[in-house]
C-alpha cells in the first residue's frame, strides 16, 4: 500500500509539471471580502452612529429579504452584497456591528460609512461618520482581532488573499465643492485643479490599503454625479443634468484609472482594477428604456422635483415598482441599478474593468 501511495503521488506531481494540473486544497478557506467608502456601499454603519447621514428607517429595505431598514442606502441589495453573492459567500457585515465576532470575521468586513469623502473635510455636517483614515485604523484593528484568532501567519493570508472594494469621491463634490454657493474648496481651487488634489490624496489612501495588506483592489469612480435627481433638482435646466457636475465627472474618473495603472507598474502587479461604474451607469442613464427602467430622472422615493428634494422619509412619495427606477432615492442606485452595475464588474470588457472584470479575476485566482 505505501508503495501505491508513493506512486499515485508522483503521478499527480508528474501532471501538474506536464499540464499544469492544480490540485485544489482541501478545505480551501472561503475568500475574504472587505469594503471601504461611502453610502454606496455602506450596510449599516452608521446606524451606530450619531449622525444624520443613517439609512435606518422604513422605507428603507423595503425589498430587501427582511423587508426592513438596514441601514443600506438602497430598496434591497446594494452592491457589496451583489459581489458576495458572485464569490458565493455571505455579505461581510459592518464592522460596527457587535455581531462580527467569531466565523463571521473571516468572511470580512464592510468599514464603509456614508458622508465620506477622500478629504477629511467632506461631509463634515454629518459630523459623526468614519473617514477614510479610521476605516483603515479599523482595518488595522480587525487584522489584529483575527490574529488573535487564527494566528498571525494565517491573518496575514487572510488579508493578502482577500477581494477589496473601494467606492470614494463622490462626496468631495456634491457634499463639499459643490455644498453651498462660494464653498471653502470652490475658493480655493478652480475645478480642474480640485480634481488633480483629490486624486493625488486619492492615491495616498490607495497605496496606504496596499500597505495593510490588500492585493485585489476593486476601484469604482464616481457616478454620473450631475444626473441623480438631487443634482436634477438643484442644478439641472430643462430636465437635463447639472453640465458642471458631470464635468467634474469626467474630469476625475479618467485621471483615477490613469493613476490605478501607475500603481500597478509600480508595484509590478495588477493590484487595482479600475470599475468605470460612472459608463456603466451612464449607458441606462441615458437610455433607461433599453434596460427596462421607465425613468432614469425621478427617484422612487423623495419629494419634489425628480423626487430629489430632501431624504428618503415615511412621509416621501413612494414608486410602487421600484425596478422601474433607475434611482432609489434622491443620490443612490435602486436594486436592480446596484445588479447591473455589478454584472459589469463581473463581466465587463476593458472599457469598463480595467486591466480585466471580477470574473477573470476571480478564475486567475483560483489557480494560484
Amino acid at each position: 500500500m505505501a508503495s501505491l501511495s508513493s506512486f499515485a503521488t508522483l503521478a499527480i506531481i508528474s501532471l501538474v509539471a506536464m499540464f499544469g494540473v492544480i490540485v485544489p486544497r482541501a478545505e480551501a478557506r472561503q475568500r475574504a471580502f472587505f469594503v471601504f467608502g461611502d453610502s454606496l456601499v455602506d450596510c449599516g454603519n452608521n446606524n451606530y452612529l450619531a449622525t444624520s447621514a443613517r439609512a435606518d428607517a422604513p422605507p428603507y429595505g423595503i425589498d430587501y429579504p427582511t423587508r426592513r431598514p438596514t441601514g443600506r442606502f438602497s430598496n434591497g441589495y446594494n452592491i457589496p452584497d451583489l459581489i458576495s453573492q458572485k464569490l458565493g459567500s455571505e455579505s461581510p457585515l459592518p464592522y460596527l456591528s457587535p455581531q462580527l465576532r467569531g466565523a463571521k470575521l473571516l468572511i470580512g468586513a464592510n468599514f464603509a460609512s456614508a458622508g465620506i469623502g477622500i478629504l477629511n473635510d467632506t461631509g463634515i455636517q454629518f459630523v459623526n461618520i468614519i473617514r477614510m483614515y479610521r476605516q483603515y485604523e479599523y482595518f488595522e484593528e480587525y487584522q489584529n482581532r483575527i490574529a488573535a484568532q487564527i494566528g498571525r501567519s494565517e491573518a496575514k493570508s487572510v488579508v493578502n488573499q482577500a477581494l477589496v472594494l473601494i467606492t470614494v469621491g463622490g462626496n468631495d463634490f456634491v457634499n463639499n465643492y459643490y455644498l453651498v454657493p462660494n464653498s471653502a474648496r470652490s475658493q480655493q481651487y478652480p475645478l480642474p485643479q480640485y480634481v488633480t488634489f483629490l486624486i493625488s490624496e486619492y492615491k495616498k489612501l490607495l497605496q496606504k490599503l496596499y500597505d495593510l495588506g490588500a492585493r485585489r483592489i476593486l476601484v469604482t469612480g464616481t457616478g454620473p454625479m450631475g444626473c441623480v435627481p438631487a443634482e436634477m433638482a438643484q442644478r439641472g435646466t430643462n430636465g437635463q443634468c447639472s453640465a458642471e457636475l458631470q464635468r467634474a465627472a469626467e474630469l476625475f474618473n479618467p485621471q483615477l484609472e490613469t493613476v490605478l495603472l501607475e500603481l500597478n507598474r509600480k508595484l509590478g502587479r495588477d493590484v487595482f482594477i479600475a470599475a468605470n461604474t460612472a459608463k456603466m451607469h451612464n449607458n441606462f442613464v441615458s437610455n433607461p428604456a433599453a434596460f427596462g427602467f421607465t425613468t432614469s430622472k425621478v427617484a422612487c422615493c423623495g419629494q419634489g422635483p425628480f423626487n430629489g428634494l430632501g431624504l428618503c422619509t415615511p412621509l416621501s412619495n413612494l414608486c410602487p415598482n421600484r425596478d422601474l427606477y433607475a434611482f432609489w432615492d434622491a443620490f443612490h442606485p435602486s436594486e436592480k441599478a446596484n445588479k447591473l452595475i455589478v454584472e459589469g464588474i463581473m463581466l465587463g470588457s476593458k472599457n469598463y474593468m480595467n486591466p480585466m472584470n471580477l470574473s477573470t479575476i476571480l478564475a486567475l485566482d483560483n489557480t494560484i
